[in-house]
């Protein structure tokens, strides 16, 4: 199929679905089919249609955070939008969540709770409910959710895909609206560990505007394809049993995967989990809003309102004290990674029909949390893969966690536990980045042929291409030592060079980008999209406008008069 066939069909079937509680806004089709003019067929995503969760922000459409009077158009996507959309991906929309993604049922909404496609009556689990659902429905292939208490595990559970939620930090959060700023992972769905691989390789890597944002070492035990996996000692199922056999079944797999089953008391784990509802992140998640709750608190949800409020009791001293208990049950559990290699955990350890979740929606969130809510607290990767239907017609899944910095480790443990290891293998055999694939990368300034920082750009590989122009929609200022290129209504076409860098190459030379300036998507005259050096609008009030001039070069060689 054609990506023009897949984007029809993507439409066709979110026609036919009806109002299903997926989505909150809706690109028009003739909007994503004009994305693919100029799209480069070699790019990693090329014409894949992707969805965001409605707490990520996409120049052009609304945030809303599932709260409607909170809503705001924002200027400039998140980066990890920009990556995916410069790698080929095509964004249809963004999609339903709990309220400011506090909660893990996908019902504390007022656009609708969505349902399992697995067993209607179920809930989708959420926050990241619409993302999940998006996927299970086969909407999308893959879509982006966030994960701070479980966000991207539970829903993946419930209905019946892959969550891989990366380790914290690895894919930036600017452009996310805060849960907890300090936990938020943003967090991919997919139908198998090998897409949802492949999406995470385009979005990894640290952006100089996320404080938060960082390179975990990456962490893969030794020992050969076996390894060590740790479960529950006496794990919580709270009366479901049939959700217990399943577990049992699950670990029977793994043993007969060939890997070690080893028993591990998660006493120190969940109580850790507890500190993120029951400690001081609650005051976090209220400090994300600012004080749009207190002004607003007849907009809210009225359980996202009462969870958002008792955060304003916490005090100062609490703060700390949460701090200090934190960092005693990391030293606890810290040994516990010298005897196992992951841990794997039922990812919930039961699920509720939409009735049952308003019955008591505090209580029975507590308890869809009850094996993620650590994981984030104690720098844990995850993975979370879908188990088939317990014996009561209930969805199942299992998570596997390790220390951050194991998200390709962990992949591969979920992908052998789903029978994909020639799919791994064969995604691998055609990487983002493997030798040879490269993209295009717009150089405005320093790093251009001739000017000082261009051999840093050939020690990573990058060659010359071509020079180009931008779309007449930019504005280029004197920053001192060198440009800043800025997209501004009213602006002109610049010249830039384009140079082919390979995509682990260009994570490489982002983590060097100094503030204010970054790797985002630069629109050339032609129609395409690259990636290209930008620079934040804030840091240009007072700098010169040499846009008239055209180019960086012509600047200097005017001698900068």
């Amino acid at each position: 199929m054609t990506p023009a066939e897949i984007v029809a069909g993507t439409y066709r079937r979110i026609r036919e679905r009806g109002d299903d509680g997926v989505w909150i806004s809706l690109r028009r089709e003739a909007d994503v089919l004009r994305d693919l003019d100029g799209l480069d067929p070699a790019l990693p995503l090329y014409g894949v249609p992707f969805a965001v969760k409605d707490n990520v922000d996409v120049a052009g459409l609304p945030t809303t955070a599932a709260c409607p009077a909170f809503a705001y158009r924002p200027a400039r996507s998140a980066p990890l939008v920009d990556r995916l959309v410069a790698a080929g991906a095509l964004l249809v929309g963004k999609t339903n969540l709990d309220q400011f993604a506090t909660g893990l049922s996908g019902t504390r909404t007022p656009y609708g709770a969505c349902e399992s496609p697995l067993v209607p009556g179920l809930i989708s689990g959420g926050s990241s409910s619409g993302s999940a659902v998006a996927v299970a429905a086969g909407l999308v292939p893959f879509a982006i959710g966030t994960d701070t208490a479980g966000s991207g595990r539970v829903p993946a559970a419930l209905t019946g895909t892959v969550g891989l939620k990366p380790s914290r930090g690895l894919v930036p959060t600017l452009g996310v609206v805060p849960a907890c700023r300090s936990l938020d992972c943003p967090s991919v769905f997919a139908r198998t560990v090998a897409d949802a691989t492949a999406v995470l390789r385009v979005i990894a890597g640290p952006h100089p505007g996320d404080p938060w944002s960082r390179t975990p070492t990456p962490r893969r035990p030794g020992g050969g394809p076996s390894a060590r996996i740790g479960v529950p000692r006496s794990p919580e199922f709270f009366g479901d049993g049939a959700a217990a056999e399943a577990f049992t079944a699950v670990t029977e797999r793994l043993a007969g995967l060939g890997h070690e089953i080893v028993p591990v008391d998660l006493t120190p784990f969940l109580a850790a989990g507890r500190l993120l509802y029951e400690g001081p992140w609650v005051a976090e998640r209220l400090a994300g809003v600012g004080d749009f709750a207190a002004r607003h608190a007849r907009d809210l949800h009225p359980v996202t309102r009462r969870v958002l409020e008792s955060g304003r009791a916490i005090s100062g001293a609490e703060v700390f004290g949460g701090l200090h208990r934190l960092r005693e049950l990391r030293s606890v559990t810290a040994p516990v990674w010298t005897r196992i290699d992951a841990l794997a955990v039922p990812t919930v350890p039961t699920t509720f029909t939409l009735a049952e979740m308003a019955e008591d929606p505090v209580g029975r969130n507590t308890i869809l949390g009850h094996y993620t809510t650590f994981a984030n607290l104690l720098d844990l990767a995850a993975v979370a893969v879908p188990a088939g239907l317990t014996l009561a017609g209930r969805p199942h899944g299992v998570t596997f966690l390790a220390p951050a910095g194991s998200d390709d480790f962990l992949a591969a443990l979920g992908a052998d536990f789903l029978g994909e290891k020639d799919e791994m293998a064969e995604k691998a055999e055609a990487d983002p980045a493997p030798a040879g694939r490269t993209v295009p990368l717009a150089v405005v300034g320093a790093h251009r042929v001739g000017q000082p920082l261009h051999p840093h750009l050939v020690a990573l590989g990058a060659r010359f291409a071509a020079v180009a122009r931008t779309a007449p929609c930019y504005r280029l200022y004197d920053l001192g030592d060198r440009p800043g290129l800025v997209r501004e209504e009213g602006g002109s076409s610049v010249e830039v060079e384009l140079h082919e860098i390979t995509p682990a190459a260009l994570g490489e030379l982002l983590v060097t980008v100094p503030s204010p300036l970054g790797l985002g998507t630069v629109e050339l005259s032609d129609g395409r999209r690259v990636q290209g050096f930008l620079c934040e609008s804030y840091a240009v009030g007072s700098a010169r406008d040499i846009t008239g001039l055209g180019s960086w070069p012509a600047y200097l060689a005017a001698g900068r008069a």
